[in-house]
């Protein structure tokens, strides 16, 4: 069975991004000695440790404005719009959120990582399709914006598995999430 990661870059006050969706916020110019720093190596190993990415499609439009990063890795893109592409590692997908992943890519890929946006997250909470949360906290308040959670209605309790401070400031916290 895979795993699905819910990933999120969050202001400290829960934001993922400014009313007007600017993410330019998202880089820590903060320094922190104490912190762990992160290689290329680091970095490559990680993506490399990804099978596939899911996200809303406004993520998708905001990730090709900002210099698409997910390279040819696999991506679905949940969307009921028409969208268009000339990647073929892109994958548009309109159906059922547990249709997807159990029956599409559950038994094509171990390390599933959901990357935005924020109904897209709740979704996939609400249905129980997440199993941990990553979530790194960028040292700002933004005061406004959009928030990563709001009114979900409902209660999950999470276990903290790991905690991971950066040089520049960021902390990283890795949920499992409690079934």
């Amino acid at each position: 069975m895979a795993k699905v990661t819910l990933h999120m870059v969050s202001s400290l006050d829960g934001f993922i991004a400014k009313k007007d969706e600017d993410v330019s916020w998202m880089h820590s110019k903060d320094t922190y000695r104490e912190g762990k720093t992160l290689s290329e190596d680091d970095i490559e190993q990680f993506l490399k440790s990804v099978d596939c990415y899911v996200m809303g499609s406004k993520t998708y439009e905001h990730a090709l404005k900002l210099g698409w990063p997910y390279g040819e890795k696999p991506v679905f893109v949940v969307t009921n719009r028409p969208l268009k592409t000339e990647k073929a590692s892109i994958s548009f997908y309109s159906g059922g959120l547990e249709t997807l992943i159990k029956e599409e890519l559950d038994s094509k890929f171990q390390n599933i990582w959901m990357v935005g946006g924020s109904k897209l997250a709740k979704s996939f909470l609400k249905e129980d399709l997440i199993d941990e949360i990553v979530i790194t906290f960028i040292p700002v308040v933004l005061g406004d914006g959009l928030l990563f959670f709001d009114f979900i209605n409902m209660e999950k309790e999470l276990h903290l598995r790991d905690v991971t401070a950066f040089n520049d400031g960021m902390v990283e916290l890795t949920y499992e999430i409690k079934k």
